[in-house]
């Protein structure tokens, strides 16, 4: 689904990812981890083409994100859904419209319907016409989930989804992203938290990957 050969990253005169290559098979559960810095963003971001290797080959999809046209990286993002961080919505949208607005986007129309069903999954049906102003940190990461799963994708990207949230809501949100790798989809979260990765063992088979020295590495064993 996603392949790096070798890939370096970094800018003049610093390299910040060194000979990295990975595999993300089909309906795999990966945890990224490394020291604040290290590149777990970056690496991410490669993922789906918003940053181009200094050096290396990055496939999506079976095609190598260099000699992507700007159509074939739009059709490639569709299937890939991305969670920051620090997520941004559009303050004067209710939460059902942001959420929907991939749909838009592309040219469709969201099914009222199935757009209630996916807020009852993250919990947020009962804000539907709230404004992104008014929900709290564990709200906005979970309505970033749902805005990133609406166009059904193959896979999920999740930037430090917990880390402006409480525990509890961090277990919530990993049960979700646990939920969606149970039915086929592709995860590669980026965290520090590593009781949260703990947590994981029993709710779906992960692998752990470690930035460290600017390299990439299989960090123990499976959960």
């Amino acid at each position: 689904m996603i392949e790096f050969h070798d890939v370096t990253l970094g800018y003049p005169g610093s390299d910040l990812l060194t000979a990295v290559s990975m595999t993300l098979q089909p309906g795999s559960f990966h945890f990224l981890t490394g020291p604040s810095g290290a590149g777990k963003t970056s690496l991410i971001k490669l993922c789906y083409g918003e940053l181009a290797p200094n050096g290396g080959r990055v496939e999506i999809f079976g095609q190598d994100s260099a000699a992507m046209s700007r159509d074939e990286t739009a059709r490639m993002r569709r299937r890939i859904g991305i969670v920051h961080q620090d997520c941004q919505f559009l303050d004067h949208l209710p939460l059902d419209e942001n959420v929907a607005l991939p749909l838009e986007v592309a040219g469709q129309k969201a099914d009222p319907e199935a757009l209630t069903e996916l807020l009852s999954w993250v919990g947020l049906a009962a804000q539907a016409r709230a404004l992104p102003p008014s929900l709290s940190g564990g709200e906005r990461q979970r309505a970033a989930l749902a805005r990133a799963v609406i166009m059904s994708p193959d896979m999920i990207l999740a930037d430090e989804p917990t880390g402006n949230v409480d525990w509890d809501m961090s277990l919530k949100i990993l049960k979700l992203l646990a939920e969606l790798n149970r039915m086929g989809k592709t995860v590669l979260m980026a965290t520090h938290d590593l009781n949260l990765i703990r947590a994981a063992k029993g709710l779906t088979s992960a692998r752990v990957l470690r930035i460290q020295g600017k390299r990439l590495q299989l960090a123990g064993s499976d959960l």
